[in-house]
């Protein structure tokens, strides 16, 4: 049975962005991806672009906002501002060769099983394999939640499932889920001539926050008020919908609180987010307000040795879902782990200087209002 010292998993920009940690710090570890590397983001919808822009900073000291690692810049290798998840998984591959990270792809990772005398087997499409640290890097985009009322899986399409909004049928589109990817879609649907009405239970589009993750991104908010100048999209806040059914056997029937209904001929979008992949090892977490809960090192409160990277970090108010946020905390699990190894953690100071060793937390609570 294969021994090491750390097993990543999932080689998305969590996974290949925290190797690039790994590797820097000269540990024995291997990055383990169920498709290719930026799976992910190759299964965006063609038209779908990254809501925060790339832009060439660092010789000036300042990291393009898209990227994983010191020194690597989508906005350069891509030659573009807001990049397809095409173009980006093609800037990861990039990133995985240049490092030549120990990426193997093809295996996917059935379980995790912490052992009694510490460290964890892994049991995967390729064969068992023990590790002494697991950092799962899995996150969110496959795994969609298609259940958030009744009828949703059954009659509804998951925004991302989506292959290219040009091809979605229908002369008049009912999406469910006013945030950023139900917006994203709104706006697609309606520059190829389709007609859109958006159903939202908090009226998104009017949240008013500094951070991202609680409100538009100026991107979208550009985008939809442009959109929304042509007429075809009708925006519908306080609908909290609550089943979907046929309405006959070419049509369909929304319901939401209040007696509120809609019929739609296509089927109706669904863009209320990501059940996410930690789900598959639940057991392994302690969990408050559907979120998993993490120590200060991003580590699980009750295996010890399982750490998380990616967008569903959390910490209190601290949402780290987009890469500008958590890539912020790769050299914090490295060094933990390193720590914990006897390894040399010096060059971490270089991560420190690009901003990319985020260990105290209290300045997310920080807000700006001006």
């Amino acid at each position: 049975m294969r021994e090491l010292d750390v097993a990543v998993v999932g080689a998305g920009a969590a996974g290949i962005g925290c190797g690039v940690v790994l590797d820097d710090l000269e540990l024995d570890f291997e990055i383990l991806e169920r498709y290719e590397i930026g799976s992910s983001f190759e299964r965006w919808p063609e038209e779908m672009r990254f809501i925060t822009p790339s832009f060439t900073g660092n010789a000036f000291g300042a990291m393009d906002l898209n990227a994983i690692a010191p020194g690597t810049s989508p906005a350069y290798t891509l030659g573009c501002e807001h990049p397809t998840g095409r173009e980006y998984a093609r800037y990861l591959r990039g990133v995985a060769d240049y490092f030549e990270l120990p990426v193997r792809t093809g295996v996917e990772v059935h379980d995790v099983q912490p052992l009694p005398e510490g460290g964890f087997e892994l049991d995967t499409s390729r064969g068992e394999l023990r590790s002494r640290f697991v950092v799962w890097a899995a996150g969110e985009f496959q795994y969609p939640d298609l259940t958030p009322f009744p009828g949703a899986e059954q009659l509804c399409r998951h925004s991302s499932l989506v292959r290219s909004w040009r091809a979605v049928e229908g002369d008049e589109i009912l999406v469910i889920g006013g945030y950023e990817s139900g917006l994203d879609a709104a706006i697609h649907l309606s520059a190829s001539g389709r007609r859109v009405r958006v159903l939202d239970a908090a009226a998104s589009w009017d949240a008013d926050d500094s951070d991202p993750s609680l409100t538009l991104s100026p991107y979208t908010r550009e985008r939809l008020e442009a959109a929304a100048a042509t007429g075809r999209i009708e925006l519908v806040g306080d609908a909290r919908v609550e089943s979907v059914e046929r309405a006959d056997s070419s049509g369909y029937a929304v319901h939401a609180a209040g007696g509120r209904k809609w019929s739609t001929a296509a089927p109706p979008i669904l863009a209320t987010g990501f059940a996410g992949s930690l789900r598959r090892i639940s057991a392994l977490f302690e969990w408050e307000n559907g979120h998993a809960v993490l120590t200060g090192e991003d580590e699980s409160t009750v295996v010890p040795g399982l750490f998380v990277v990616g967008p569903e970090v959390r910490h209190g108010a601290a949402i780290f879902c987009f890469i500008y946020k958590f890539r912020q905390r790769f050299a914090v699990v490295a060094r933990a782990i390193a720590e914990r190894l006897g390894a040399d953690t010096s060059i971490l100071d270089l991560y420190r200087q690009h901003g990319l060793l985020l260990d105290d937390l209290s300045c997310c609570e920080d807000e700006c209002v001006c």
